[in-house]
């Protein structure tokens, strides 16, 4: 359990910083056309390039310590949050969008009461990628770095050719993930009674 904990918490918060990140960019790029032309086809360039080989950089920019993981983490899991948000947001009902015009909404308005309401099944299938890819991205990090967590772990068992304590570490890791991915499925659910969508 003590390998369990810093690895769980590292992918735990950055999947939290990534969620709430990747929403108020998808947002500002939907509310403002500037920021869209801005800042989108700079996220798209990111997410061509092999996000792994940004690790290094990650462990130079941030130290050693936890830090790097976190910000790792983050980089990894933001990218489908932001991509599906941003198509769910673009994706509303047309008929609703004029609506809202018809009723002199405004824009602001708009987006908060119709847009991300509509987009939530987008947002939903994000989490539950971005939850996966957040401990991906804390597990390549403790390759690198780390002292603790299951990815240390993993990696002392493989010195040591203990085939044993790898495969119970990975196990360990498919329980954290399955746990986070089935909180995500329903929290979301009760995200989805709350707006309505249910």
């Amino acid at each position: 359990t003590s390998h369990i904990i810093p690895t769980a918490s590292v992918a735990l918060g950055g999947f939290v910083i990534a969620t709430l990140l990747g929403l108020f960019l998808a947002l500002l790029m939907s509310w403002s056309v500037f920021a869209k032309e801005a800042l989108y086809p700079n996220i798209v360039g990111f997410q061509i390039v092999p996000k792994i080989a940004w690790a290094p950089l990650f462990v130079l920019w941030l130290g050693i310590e936890f830090e790097s993981r976190l910000g790792f983490a983050v980089f990894i899991s933001i990218f489908p949050i932001i991509i599906s948000m941003t198509a769910g947001l673009r994706n509303t009902d047309p008929s609703l969008v004029k609506l809202c015009d018809s009723l002199t909404a405004t824009k602001l308005q708009t987006l908060f009461l119709v847009r991300f309401p509509y987009s939530l099944p987008y947002l939903i299938s994000a989490m539950k990628m971005s939850v996966t890819l957040a401990m991906i991205g804390v597990i390549v990090g403790e390759f690198i770095t780390s002292r603790e967590g299951l990815g240390f772990l993993i990696l002392v068992a493989f010195g040591k050719l203990q085939t044993d304590l790898m495969l119970a570490s990975v196990l360990f890791l498919c329980f954290v993930g399955l746990f986070f991915y089935s909180f995500i499925a329903f929290a979301s659910y009760r995200l989805e009674v709350w707006f309505g969508n249910k």
